[in-house]
This record gives structure tokens, C-alpha cells and sequence, in this order.
């Protein structure tokens, strides 16, 4: 497949090419452009020729068309949704759910967009008025990530179009096929050429985009290494960032906790998607007294948990390539070294339908220390460490002890010292007894060097406006 520039498909200038690989078997299916300097240039430039009609294009208009767009991705998930899960790996039934969250935040952002609204001071002399309105930033690069390729560009994309941006978009040297796939989608449903422009290459071309003078905001979604880089390039052009970064996300089940609802929130979320998203439960503090019968509980939940071979059926699939498998293995190979008890999991699984994959069970390490890998460092996959705390307080005092602040969970039954918990979490989202997916409604990003600026609501729409004040005089009739 090739890129999606100004409406149409287009190769590199150069030719170049790269392999998209399917994770389950380790074999390339397909190629993309692998794209330079140049193509980024062309890229940008047909974004920036676009954004000089889209921004004068009523937010009624673009709204509409946004539904539109929204509309088409959803009759287009059962062919979407299978390329999808040949780039990730993930088994079917999970890319659609993905392919229908991304269209339902299409349609919020685009039913945000036509709340914004002016506003005129009162407080403005006889013959003054003062106004203060908001304004497109421009060209906008997004830059996302191979877990959830589709949902995490549409945090960008959505909320862009309809506050009047362009977009070139960056996906992921592994999962190119289902961007490239929507662009063509949203094309042939009205979004009209050169507004949503799709590059794919290696961290080169990222570079270029991020350093061209053009573009006025920067929207990435990856680690925490790569989101200081972009933010270092972006300060000399002054561009305006979000940066939604990595994670190391604590959950803390108290002595009076619903032990078995715990477990199970814990287990579903913590492995959704073999562990590849950054605000999993990534480690777990518990109160001494239940220690123990809370680790029964969760190893008979997470041990139920099946792996889809090649071609098979099952909850997880493979990580999607080996640098992702060898964080995770690194890990546990850490905690093992350092006293770590594995109670399910813990290897790479081989034999018919597994060898050509980077398959990894979900795994648990009991009695893990703060010195361990999984509990300072992002996994990035089905891995998660547990340790017993004598306290709430202690807990709390280990879980904030981190450079990571993206999100947290609380048990307890007790709602006083819950909502005192949660308060003192350092993190951008808390949830208390449960764990839903974030909502599309409300703001979502990190703290610390989890990142900078909040998505999804209005929150991400305004992110992608400039406040302009406009004062006006004019002659008053006597």
C-alpha cells in the first residue's frame, strides 16, 4: 500500500520501501513507502494548502462531514478491523471494539466542535467592544503508536478537523496498512484532499516533520525517550505540543477491598491487548492481611486467560515485534535475579502456531521489590508486579514514588478512604473500585513525564485552537 497524499495514494520519491510484518507468524505480508525528508515536504505542504479553505469552512460544515467520516469507518470495520489484526496481531473481536470506539469519538469531538463558542466583554467603553475568539493552530503532524493505531490517531484527528487543522499523520512503522486504509475512507466520504495526509517511514521521517517550519502543533502518542526528543525539536519553531507518554500505572487493593471484583478488574485490564497499552495496572500494592488470598485469587483469574496461536482462537495474541517482547523478558529475567516469585507465565510460549510469533503468557511476580524493573519501568506487556504494603499510607508513598503519572486504581470498600487515596495518587486519571475504559468525555494525559496537554472532549479540541482577542471601535450615533 502506499501513502495517502493530497487524495491519492502516492510511493516515495525515492522508491523506497518497507515490510509489514504479521506478528503471529513473523511474516511480511505487504509493503509501505518508506518515505524521506522530502516526502514529509510534500506532505506538509499539501496540508498547508488545505488549511487555507478548511479553516474558513463553517464548523457546521466540517462537524457534518466528520459524521460522515464516522459513519463510513463504521460500515467499513469488518475490512478495516481484519487489516487491522493482521498488522497487531490482536485477535478480530478486539480490533473491531477499537474500530467502533474510534468512530464513536468522531462523533463527540464533532458535536464538541459545534459548542465552541466567542465570547464579548461587557466591560468595554462607549464605542469599544472586545472580543476573544479562537483560531486553527495549522498544520498539525500527529505521530502514533502500533497498539491501538486507529483509537489513538482519532484522539488527534478527530478533535483537529473539526477545530478547522490539517493533518499529516505518522503511523507506526508497524502498523501503517489501517491509517492508510482510513484516510482513503474518510476521502471518498467528503473529507475533502490535502486535509488528512498520511506518511509512513522510520524515525527519520519523523524527525523531518517534526523540525519543518510548517506545522504549528505536534500530537504524539509513544515513549517517554521519543516524546523529550520531539518536544527538544519542537522548541525551536515554538510549536505547540501534546504529548501523551508512557506509563508505570500502581493499583492499590486495601485489606477491606472486594478481593474477587478487584481481581478480576485487575486481571482484564492489565492484560487487554497482551499488556501493549500505557495505562495497564503495571504494578500492585496490597495490604498484608490479604495478601496472600488475593494472589490466589488473581493467578486463577489470569491462568483461565488464553493465547490465539497463528490462526487460532483466544483472549491475547503475540507482541507485535521482538524489541517489544524483550523489554517484557528483560523484566521478568530481572525479578527472577532479585527473588521474584513467577506464579503463572514467565516464558515465551513455543510450538505449532506460537514459534513464529513473540507470544508471552500473562504473567505475575509476586513479592516483588521497588528495585525491580517492573515496578519503575514501563513493560509495555503481560507482565505484572505485586507487593504486600502495611499500610494504605505506605502504598500510597510507593505508588507516587515514580517519574511516571499517567493513571492509577483504588480498592476499598471504604469510600472516605478511597476518595483520600485518589486525591493523593499523582496520576492524570484515577479509578476507585473498578476499571472502565477512559471515558471519550472527559480529559486524558499524564502527569510528570507521562506527558504534556489532555485529549479527548472539548479538552482535546481546544488543544488545537489559539485564543485571538480582537478589539473594536466604532463611531456611536448621537
Amino acid at each position: 500500500m502506499e501513502m495517502f497524499l493530497d487524495g491519492t495514494f502516492t510511493p516515495a520519491r525515492d522508491g523506497r520501501v518497507m515490510p509489514v510484518t504479521d506478528p503471529t507468524t513473523g511474516e511480511s505480508f505487504d509493503t509501505v513507502p518508506l518515505a524521506g525528508p522530502a516526502d514529509a515536504d510534500i506532505a506538509i505542504r499539501s496540508a498547508a494548502r488545505a488549511f487555507e479553505t478548511w479553516k474558513r469552512t463553517p464548523v457546521t460544515e466540517r462537524a457534518r462531514i466528520q459524521k460522515t467520516c464516522a459513519a463510513a469507518l463504521r460500515a467499513a470495520a469488518p475490512e478495516v478491523g481484519a487489516l487491522l489484526s493482521r498488522e497487531l496481531g490482536r485477535p478480530l473481536p478486539g480490533c473491531l471494539h477499537e474500530i467502533s470506539r474510534s468512530a464513536e469519538l468522531l462523533d463527540i469531538y464533532a458535536e464538541e466542535g459545534l459548542r465552541l463558542q466567542a465570547t464579548l466583554s461587557l466591560g468595554s467603553a462607549t464605542g469599544e467592544k472586545t472580543i476573544v475568539t479562537r483560531d486553527p493552530v495549522g498544520v498539525v503532524v500527529a505521530i502514533t503508536p502500533f497498539n491501538y493505531p486507529i483509537n489513538l490517531l482519532m484522539f488527534k484527528l478527530g478533535a483537529a478537523l473539526v477545530a478547522g487543522c490539517t493533518v499529516v499523520a505518522k503511523p507506526s512503522e508497524d502498523t501503517p496498512l489501517s491509517t492508510l486504509k482510513i484516510a482513503q475512507i474518510f476521502h471518498a466520504a467528503g473529507l475533502p484532499a490535502g486535509v488528512f495526509n498520511v506518511v509512513t517511514g522510520d524515525r527519520a521521517l519523523g524527525e523531518a516533520l517534526v523540525a519543518h517550519p510548517t506545522p504549528r502543533k505536534i500530537a504524539f502518542t509513544g515513549s517517554v525517550a521519543a516524546g523529550k526528543a520531539i518536544a527538544a525539536a519542537a522548541a525551536g519553531t515554538v510549536k505547540r505540543l501534546t504529548l501523551e507518554l508512557g506509563g508505570q500505572s500502581p493499583a492499590i487493593v486495601c485489606a477491606d477491598a472486594d478481593l474477587d471484583k478487584a481481581a478480576t478488574a485487575i486481571a482484564r485490564h492489565g492484560f487487554a491487548n497482551s499488556g501493549q497499552f500505557c495505562y495497564r495496572v503495571n504494578r500492585v500494592y496490597v495490604e498484608r492481611p490479604v495478601y496472600a488470598d488475593f494472589l490466589a485469587r488473581l493467578t486463577a483469574k489470569v491462568a483461565a486467560m488464553t493465547v490465539a496461536p497463528a490462526g487460532g482462537a483466544g483472549e491475547l495474541g503475540p507482541l507485535v515485534n521482538a524489541k517489544i517482547f524483550a523489554n517484557s523478558d528483560q523484566q521478568i529475567a530481572d525479578a527472577r535475579a532479585k527473588g521474584g516469585r513467577i506464579l503463572t507465565g514467565g516464558a515465551r510460549l513455543t510450538g505449532p502456531g506460537f514459534d513464529g510469533g513473540y507470544y508471552l503468557p500473562p504473567t505475575l511476580i509476586a513479592d516483588a521489590t521497588p528495585d525491580m524493573a517492573v515496578m519503575r519501568e514501563e513493560t509495555f506487556g503481560p507482565v505484572i508486579g505485586l507487593a504486600a504494603v502495611d499500610s494504605p499510607a505506605e502504598a500510597l508513598a510507593q505508588a507516587n514514588d515514580s517519574r511516571f503519572g499517567l493513571a492509577a486504581f483504588v480498592f476499598t470498600r471504604d469510600l472516605a478512604r478511597g476518595l483520600m487515596l485518589c486525591e493523593g495518587l499523582e496520576a492524570g486519571s484515577v479509578w476507585l473500585n473498578d476499571i472502565q475504559r477512559s471515558s471519550h468525555f472527559v480529559p486524558f494525559g499524564g502527569m510528570k513525564e507521562s506527558g504534556l496537554g489532555r485529549e479527548k472532549g472539548r479538552y482535546g479540541v481546544e488543544s488545537y485552537l489559539e485564543y485571538k482577542t480582537m478589539y473594536l471601535s466604532y463611531e456611536v450615533p448621537e
